[in-house]
């Protein structure tokens, strides 16, 4: 990727630094900056770019063969990887790409925003769009490693001159509404209805951590909030919720973000779920079943799936 001809927009030569290889998927301040310190450059900003190729080792895109890594920065000084994810079998629309998977991660460590992203390929418009989910997106600084490649010293940029001009929640929401990486408590009313429920303690494990991402999830568009939960044969519980966007195409769906979880969990390919539970709100204008079903019958047939419904206690 030409890593020994990356710049920072600070340096002045090219960056001595090799590349360096990721513990996981989320690194901790401290393990970040003892990284920059072997790495020996300055910040934790500066390893960013040197961290990408590792990223794009761990993505599985199986139909385009086209690897993808981000790397992101965190208000708390951790550390974040996303990368592109690509399913057999199933629709082309679920498949998410690295920032959509690193904000998600990011999203899943509590963390309250992002400083900067060094990402392998220039973000495609879904992408650019689906970062202005996040406050203050504009100010996000944005590095593409692959720009070496050309002969181009890669260097920061506001993601504002990748986007200008852009649509997004200040034009649907109110000014205190939470985004993305904001707490959320979506109110899921009472259980009214479960398909295929069986009693046993892995199905009340998949339940609760579906609701739980419920809850959590991003939904002030349709305000229809959802969370799905996988399970693996080794009884492992990963789930995650919708992450909504203003321009609705680029919403990640509850199915997305769980395998999401599982990956950057240390699971295995989706392949390996073999249970999955879905809630989400009786007569939803935005409904998750049909999908959950057409991706578990492409990806994972064998796994049970048991849909939970709610509906409002005022209704």
């Amino acid at each position: 990727m030409g890593e020994e001809k990356m710049m920072t927009a600070n340096s002045e030569a090219a960056a001595p630094a090799a590349a360096v290889e990721l513990p996981g998927f989320v690194m901790s301040a401290e393990e970040a900056e003892r990284a920059a310190a072997a790495a020996g450059v300055g910040t934790v900003e500066d390893l960013l770019p040197l961290l990408v190729p590792s990223a794009m080792r761990l993505a599985r895109p199986p139909i385009s063969r086209f690897p993808v890594g981000a790397v992101g920065l965190g208000e708390s000084g951790r550390v974040y990887v996303g990368v592109n994810l690509e399913f057999l079998g199933v629709p082309l629309s679920q498949v998410v790409h690295a920032e959509q998977f690193l904000i998600t991660n990011a999203a899943a460590a509590g963390e309250r925003a992002l400083r900067a992203i060094a990402v392998s390929h220039m973000p495609c418009g879904h992408c650019r769009q689906f970062l202005q989910e996040i406050r203050g997106a504009a100010g996000i600084r944005i590095l593409v490693t692959s720009d070496a490649d050309g002969g181009c010293a890669p260097e920061w940029r506001a993601l504002a001159s990748l986007l200008p001009r852009p649509f997004g929640p200040h034009d649907l929401l109110p000014k205190d509404a939470p985004l993305v990486l904001e707490p959320h408590d979506n109110p899921l009313g009472d259980p009214v209805a479960a398909n295929g429920f069986a009693a046993g303690d892995m199905e009340a494990r998949l339940r609760e951590a579906a609701e739980a991402a419920a809850r959590a999830a991003h939904a002030p568009y349709s305000g229809c909030p959802a969370g799905f939960a996988v399970a693996d044969g080794e009884g492992k519980v990963y789930a995650g919720g919708c992450l909504e966007s203003a321009a609705y195409n680029p919403t990640l769906g509850p199915v997305q973000t769980a395998i999401i979880a599982m990956v950057a969990g240390g699971g295995g390919p989706a392949g390996d779920v073999v249970a999955a539970a879905l809630v989400e709100k009786e007569g939803a204008v935005t409904a998750q079943e049909a999908t959950a079903r057409i991706f578990l019958a492409g990806v994972a047939p064998q796994a049970t799936f048991h849909v939970y419904k709610y509906r409002s206690s005022d209704v």
